[in-house]
C-alpha cells in the first residue's frame, strides 16, 4: 500500500509552523506496514488543492490530508473535496449534536459559523472527532482512499489512531512490521557504527533493516522486520547485544527518555537530586520535573547564572571565579557548584553545569560550546568537559541530555575510573 500525505497550510510553507504531523503519520504508518512514499505541502488555494489531490491519487493507494478544516472562511478543504468527488455538503445530525455538546461542555456560546462544521460532503464516511468540532472524512472511490483530517496535531492523532489506521488495516492487506529502537546518548553515529560493526553485519545478513536516527545529543538505532515470533526474538537478542557493547550510552528503548529513566532509578533507590545550573538556565530541572511524580526524588534547583549567585547560593569560592585562568566555566567551579547545591538541599546527587552556550561570550581558550558538567554524590565528584558547537539552542539541549546521562551513569556506577 502506497501512501501520500498532503499537508495544507500557508503557515507550513513560510516556516511559521513546523510540519510535525507528517513526521508522526510516517511513523504510525510504518508500524502497520504501510509505506509513506510521498509528502506534499500546499497552499490553501482551490486549484492547488484540486491538482494535489489528483496527482496524489494517481500515484498512491491512500492519500491522507491534514489542514484546512474549520469554521473560518479560509478553510475551503470541504468545498474543494465536494467539487473533486462530485458531491455536495449536507448537514450531519450526529456532527451537529457533537458540536453543540462541545460548546455546552465548555460553557461557551456556539456561533452560527460553528454550525457549518456539521456540513459535510454527502459521499464521505464521517469519522467522529472527540477532541474537536471538525470531523474526519473518508472517501473511497475507484479502489483509492482519500482521508481528510484537521491539522491540529492532537485531533489528527486521535482520528488516525481510533479510526483511520483500523480502517486501513481492514481495507488493505498489510504486513505488520515489528521494530525495536534503542536510545543512546553521548556517542556519535559513526562511533556506534564502528562499535557494532560485527552485529550490524549479522543483522543485515539476516534480512533485517537497520537504521540510524540521529538528533542533537542523541542517536536512536532501530532494527525492523516483518512481525513474526522468530523475528521478534532475533531482534530482541540483537538489541541486548548492542546494549551490552555501550552501557554508558544506551539508556532505554522506544519512547524512553533520560528524565524518565533517571527518575525511575532515583525512585527505586529512594534517592534524590538537585540541579545547579548556569548556562542551561534551569533546563535540566525542567526536564526532570516534566515527569509526573518527580517530587518524590527532586529536591529543588538553583539557577546561578551570575558569579555572585554562584558564591551566595552554593558557596563557590570567589577567588576561583575571579581568577582569569580558571573562572566560572571550569572544573573547579562546576565541582564546587555540584557539592554546594547537594549539601544545601540535602540531596543524594547534585548536578551542576556551567558553560558558554553562545553565540557570544567565547574566547580562544574557552570557545562557544564549552560546557563543564559535574555530578556530586555518595562516591565523590565526577566532572566532564564538553565541547559542543556554536548554536545556542543545540548547546543547551546537548548539555541537558549529557548531564542527565552522566547522572544515570553515576547512579549505576558506570563512570568507573572517572572516564566517560
Amino acid at each position: 500500500m502506497i501512501v501520500e500525505v498532503i499537508s495544507i497550510g500557508d503557515e507550513l510553507l513560510i516556516g511559521q509552523t513546523v510540519n510535525t504531523n507528517a513526521s508522526w503519520m510516517g511513523t504510525a504508518l510504518r508500524e502497520i506496514g504501510a509505506d509513506m512514499e510521498f509528502g506534499t505541502v500546499i497552499r490553501d488555494e482551490e486549484k492547488v488543492m484540486h491538482d494535489a489531490f489528483s496527482h496524489a491519487l494517481n500515484r498512491a493507494d491512500v492519500v491522507l490530508v491534514t489542514g484546512g478544516l474549520g469554521p473560518t472562511k479560509d478553510d475551503i478543504t470541504k468545498h474543494v473535496l465536494c467539487d473533486f468527488f462530485d458531491t455536495k455538503l449536507v448537514e450531519n445530525g450526529d456532527v451537529l449534536s457533537h458540536v453543540k455538546g462541545f460548546f455546552e461542555a465548555r460553557g461557551r456560546e456556539m456561533l452560527e459559523v460553528n454550525i457549518l462544521q456539521a456540513h459535510v460532503p454527502e459521499k464521505a464516511t464521517i469519522l467522529h472527532n472527540e477532541f474537536g468540532t471538525a470531523p474526519g472524512m473518508w472517501f473511497d472511490q475507484n479502489g483509492k482512499v482519500l482521508v481528510s483530517m484537521p491539522g491540529v496535531p492532537y485531533e489528527m492523532k486521535y482520528l488516525m489512531t481510533e479510526h483511520v489506521i483500523p480502517m486501513l488495516q481492514e481495507r488493505f492487506d498489510l504486513d505488520k512490521l515489528y521494530y525495536r529502537t534503542i536510545q543512546t546518548q553521548g556517542i556519535g553515529e559513526s562511533y556506534i557504527a564502528e562499535r557494532i560493526e560485527l552485529i550490524e553485519n549479522e543483522v543485515r545478513a539476516a534480512g533485517y533493516a537497520l537504521a540510524y536516527l540521529p538528533s542533537p545529543g542523541s542517536v536512536r538505532l532501530r532494527i525492523s522486520s516483518r512481525d513474526t515470533k522468530a523475528n521478534r526474538e532475533a531482534i530482541e537478542a540483537f538489541m541486548k547485544r548492542i546494549e551490552g557493547l555501550m552501557p554508558k550510552h544506551a539508556f532505554g528503548y522506544e519512547q524512553d527518555t533520560l528524565e524518565g529513566v533517571v527518575g525511575a532509578l532515583l525512585r527505586e533507590r529512594g534517592e534524590t537530586v538537585t540541579t545547579i545550573e548556569s548556562c542551561t538556565g534551569g533546563a535540566v530541572a525542567a526536564r526532570i520535573t516534566s515527569i509526573s511524580g518527580a517530587s518524590d526524588y527532586f529536591n529543588g534547583s538553583f539557577v546561578t547564572y551570575s558569579n555572585e549567585m554562584k558564591t551566595k547560593l552554593v558557596g563557590v569560592d570567589p577567588a576561583i571565579l575571579d581568577d582569569e585562568n580558571i573562572g566560572a566555566v571550569s572544573q573547579q567551579t562546576v565541582e564546587q557548584m555540584a557539592q554546594g547545591g547537594r549539601e544545601r538541599l540535602n540531596a543524594t546527587y547534585g548536578v551542576a553545569l556551567s558553560g558558554i552556550a553562545g553565540p557570544s561570550g567565547g574566547t580562544e581558550t574557552k570557545p562557544v560550546g564549552t560546557v563543564w558538567i559535574a555530578i556530586a554524590g555518595p562516591n565523590g565528584v565526577f566532572s566532564k568537559k564538553c565541547l559542543f558547537e556554536s548554536n545556542r539552542e543545540r548547546n543547551i539541549r546537548r548539555s541537558v541530555l549529557t548531564a542527565l546521562n552522566l547522572l544515570r551513569c553515576e547512579i549505576l556506577e558506570l563512570n568507573g575510573e572517572k572516564s566517560f
